[in-house]
């Protein structure tokens, strides 16, 4: 499986060779009843200054690559793979990308009243205006659902992205239900710092182990403060980054091309396979072979 992170690549060189300005390239994938789906690559850089826009309808988006900050009444979130945007209809919002150029999302829209039945369903009403959160970061809860999305880019048929829609809103409403508004302020620079890290593990597995020391010197920081700063700027630690940047990869290649688990584990980094079947049942409450028989087409 290539990286979701080339296709930005090159657009983001087809934008540099023409001179272009940024545009955003959304292809639709699925539609439904109160709901629908699109890829969405989009070529900002730090040149481009951020605009005020407005959500016409309820919005998840999943970031499958790049990175981006996004803003709106609800908050502000530096988001990165895994990571999720929440959006209220009729809300408005900006995206910039100062720090590094370029993300893809698969974004998810739905009506008021799909929403509302979703969170009557899962037991999460009682929020108004739907999230009081601007996102979610890449939490275990979201794992299963990140992954297919992952993974479904190039195979899943509009039934599998229908049960796609229900779930990442479902988890969405759940998750966000629960999470609490952090006001506070990250020190100057952070977010430039972890985004370049993001970056780095984004592109995978190399010849130097993703260790907090090697990570922390990327950074510039002590191992202490890069620990703190990543966790407040990302919301998780930097081992679970990785270890879910991992997971993700492996997942995708399991439901598209079915190859040996040993060699998915080695090409996903991981050094032992024991480890990599534990992580893995820990992550997705399965075994590499299962997630296999279940999700590959």
């Amino acid at each position: 499986m290539k990286s979701l992170l080339v296709d930005v690549e090159r657009a983001l060189a087809r934008r540099a060779e023409e001179g272009a300005p940024a545009r955003l390239r959304a292809r639709m994938l699925a539609a439904g009843d109160g709901w629908s789906a699109q890829d969405i690559i989009c070529t900002a850089d730090r040149r481009d200054a951020a605009y005020e826009e407005h959500h016409p309808h309820v919005a998840v988006a999943l970031v499958v690559a790049g990175s981006f900050q996004y803003r709106s009444p609800a908050g502000r979130a530096l988001l990165t793979p895994g990571s999720v945007l929440l959006g209220n209809p009729d809300q408005p919002f900006t995206c910039a990308h100062d720090h590094a150029a370029g993300d893809r999302c698969v974004s998810f829209k739905y009506s008021p009243e799909f929403i509302e039945q979703i969170a009557s369903d899962a037991g999460t009403r009682g929020t108004r205006g739907v999230f009081r959160i601007a996102g979610l970061p890449a939490l275990p809860a979201l794992s299963p659902v990140t992954a297919r999305v992952c993974a479904s880019l190039s195979c899943a048929t509009d039934g599998a992205w229908e049960e796609l829609a229900v779930e990442l809103a479902t988890r969405s409403l759940s998750v966000s239900h629960r999470a609490s508004v952090d006001s506070g302020k990250s020190p100057p620079g952070a977010e430039a710092r972890v985004t370049g890290v993001a970056r780095l593990i984004e592109r995978g597995p190399d010849d130097e182990p993703f260790s907090l020391h090697r990570l922390a010197r990327e950074a510039g920081l002590s191992r202490y403060h890069f620990l703190r700063t990543f966790r407040r700027v990302i919301g998780v630690t930097p081992h679970q980054f990785v270890c879910r940047a991992r997971l993700r990869r492996a997942a995708a290649r399991l439901v598209e091309d079915g190859p040996p688990v040993i060699d998915v584990a080695f090409d996903s980094g991981f050094g032992d396979v024991s480890n990599f079947n534990r992580a893995f049942r820990r992550e997705f409450g399965m075994s590499p072979r299962q997630y296999h028989r279940r999700f590959a087409s």
